[in-house]
């Protein structure tokens, strides 16, 4: 596999090996002793798998205690996937990376704790598995403005299909402001 450093301070795009003949293709998604000799030293202890419809757009997700680095990738279909630097000491701090993920060049993107998530689905359906190095925790569980205007993340779809909770999302003025104002 190949590890491709990104703009963003920690954030890396892997692109592993895909083998491919008449009867399909299989690749290898993980494993740890060859994330770990590539510097992701990072013990992950769940994985998800979210199914979207095409439109969908979810996030930008992160969890504030003790936060969570995540391992993604798109197994069925297509998305535009974003990850923004909210580690307030960090040289790209309130920057964001977008990148394609796709059933078949099976690239993931790796984003350590600190990053908020999110990305739309392009085509009919979308399926995004991802690992976590820390359970999920309704209590922790935040959300940034995927439209925030200090971000101006190019989305590229119009009218996304949204959660409740991603129509309610804080702007990143005001993550900001509660970051600076401590604990």
């Amino acid at each position: 596999m190949d590890v491709v450093e990104l703009k963003l301070q920690g954030l890396l795009l892997i692109r592993p090996r895909v083998f491919g003949d008449s009867r399909g293709s299989f690749v290898e998604t993980y494993r740890e002793e060859r994330y770990r000799a590539a510097g992701i030293d990072c013990h992950f202890v769940q994985d998800n798998h979210s199914r979207s419809v095409e439109g969908t757009l979810r996030g930008l997700h992160y969890q504030s205690t003790p936060g969570q680095a995540k391992l993604v990738r798109c197994a069925r279909g297509r998305i535009f996937d974003v990850v923004v630097d909210i580690r307030p000491n960090s040289p790209t701090f309130g920057q964001w990376d977008g990148v394609y993920l796709d059933d078949e060049a099976h690239h993931q993107i790796f984003a350590p704790i600190g990053f908020a998530h999110g990305f739309c689905a392009m085509s009919p359906f979308a399926d995004v598995i991802y690992k976590v190095s820390s359970p999920y925790d309704a209590s922790s569980e935040c959300s940034i403005a995927f439209d925030d205007p200090t971000l101006q993340i190019p989305w590229p779809i119009s009218e996304p299909i949204l959660s409740a909770r991603d129509r309610q999302a804080e702007s990143f003025l005001d993550y900001e402001k509660r970051k600076a104002a401590g604990p």
